[in-house]
């Protein structure tokens, strides 16, 4: 981009924000319960920062993380947040949470594990460069079923790389990259709502549900509505990926082979590669009995992975090399300014502002636009503020609404919840989305752009189940 183009981007951005501060008083957002939300000074600024940012990291005017810390100079500046409350949003656990899964990733890296997953993979799979790329979709979903999809986009991310190089175009982007990267983040979101461990948005939404309705939801029952859902959407992102970026090369010869060479002259496993995997075999344990051991519910989930890091420095498996050339510390400021934004928008009222708006307009609509039209505020939600926040602030609004229309609120949680799951159009949407930009294969301009048609597609999906694998197991749209 050259710096005339650049500073257009830089001052229209700048001018939305300055547009919502100086922007009169707006009318407050009305539910169907006639409660007032009002949107206040602080929340008119929070929603032209939001904007600002958006336009800054879209066309990536400035480097991601420096946009992230505008969000944090800039809250303090035009009274949105106290420096205090803006500035330890960069530090929150979920932050905390992604450099724990770097760490992971990297000892993978370092000590082998992920040339050696990588090429058995490229010897079951083969040579065709479109199986490859399901091969890799198919082991991103699978794992976070158990794992949660920053960890997993973590461990896959150095795989990948490994399963780049031997594609034989060196540094050079390609579309083979661009739509393993991309895939991989999709599939990760897609992979996470088959589960109530896939994210902490899932169980969140089932609190809400049972709150509101005093139904309960079953760990099975909740994976025999969207597991199906989940990997549908795998199949569906697989094939939009390789129509649009359909590889360079339909094959690449003698992979297999090479790969077969490369894995067996890697050897037996060594003694540094066993205390990896137990270490990180370990930490996931804890994540994943939090869900069952109520005594593990308090513990953060980032202190697992991060008490693994620790360990892997203890045992100079990682060293401080690694903390200074090797962690992305522009993604971990793109995913901090994310969590400063979301907050502010959040902790403002202007979030929820912007929902209530929305959702009104849907009260008296039919059922079929009503469920679509919640989806799509989910869907846009979570690619602005956490999908805890998105759902926490749409689901009750829309159970209430529900109840009015005679829509089986059963429709709404898991339809909200698979939305919510798949945030496509920018990076902060989701971790995944960041850890896969770091390959340089694509940029952020283009992840929105092949998001626009992945997000048509997950609502076209969600359509397709509504009418025909939810009635078959018994969820009717309607309350009988």
């Amino acid at each position: 981009m050259n710096d005339s183009r650049r500073y257009f981007f830089v001052l229209l951005g700048f001018a939305l924000l300055i547009a919502f501060y100086f922007m009169p008083e707006l009318k407050p957002a009305v539910d169907p319960m006639g409660k007032e939300f009002q949107l206040s000074q602080a929340g008119k600024a929070a929603i032209g920062l939001f904007l600002m940012a958006g336009v800054w990291w879209v066309f990536e005017v400035i480097p991601i993380g420096v946009t992230s810390i505008a969000i944090g100079v800039f809250q303090p500046l035009f009274g949105i947040r106290p420096a205090k409350d803006a500035m330890k949003d960069f530090m929150d656990p979920t932050v905390m949470f992604i450099l724990g899964s770097l760490l992971v990733g990297l000892a993978f890296t370092k000590a082998g594990i992920t040339r050696r997953i990588a090429y058995k993979m490229l010897a079951v799979v083969g040579e065709d460069t479109r199986k490859i790329l399901l091969g890799v979709f198919v082991i991103t979903a699978a794992l976070t079923h158990l794992m949660a999809h920053t960890a997993v986009a973590a461990t896959m991310f150095p795989i990948m790389m490994a399963i780049l190089a031997l594609y034989g175009e060196g540094s050079k982007v390609t579309k083979f990259g661009k739509a393993m990267f991309i895939g991989m983040a999709y599939t990760a979101g897609a992979g996470s709502m088959a589960t109530l461990m896939g994210g902490a948005r899932n169980p969140a939404a089932v609190g809400f549900f049972t709150e509101f309705t005093g139904k309960e939801v079953s760990f099975i029952a909740f994976s025999e509505h969207l597991l199906p859902f989940a990997w549908v959407s795998v199949f569906v992102i697989w094939l939009m990926l390789i129509t649009v970026l359909k590889p360079e090369k339909d094959r690449i010869d003698g992979i297999k082979e090479k790969a077969r060479e490369l894995y067996a002259g890697l050897g037996p496993m060594s003694r540094q590669e066993i205390t990896v995997l137990v270490l990180v075999a370990a930490a996931l344990s804890v994540l994943v009995l939090q869900s069952f051991i109520p005594a593990l519910k308090s513990l953060d989930r980032s202190i697992p992975l991060l008490v693994a890091g620790l360990v892997f420095f203890i045992l100079n498996i990682l060293k401080v090399e690694d903390l200074e050339k090797n962690i992305p510390w522009n993604i971990m400021l793109l995913f901090s300014g994310a969590m400063s934004i979301g907050f502010a928008l959040w902790k403002t009222g202007a979030a929820e502002w912007i929902a209530v708006n929305f959702i009104s307009l849907l009260q008296n609509a039919p059922w079929v636009i009503f469920v679509m039209g919640i989806s799509l505020l989910v869907m846009l939600l979570t690619n602005f503020i956490m999908n805890v926040a998105a759902i926490s602030i749409v689901l009750p609004v829309a159970l209430v609404i529900a109840r009015y229309l005679g829509v089986n609120p059963e429709l709404i949680l898991y339809s909200s919840v698979a939305m919510a799951a798949m945030p496509m159009l920018l990076l902060i949407g989701a971790a995944p989305n960041a850890i896969a930009y770091e390959s340089k294969q694509f940029t952020t301009g283009e992840f929105f752009k092949y998001g626009i048609l992945g997000s048509i597609l997950m609502l076209a999906l969600l359509l397709v189940m509504m009418f025909t694998y939810w009635p078959l197991i018994g969820m009717s749209p309607l309350i009988r």
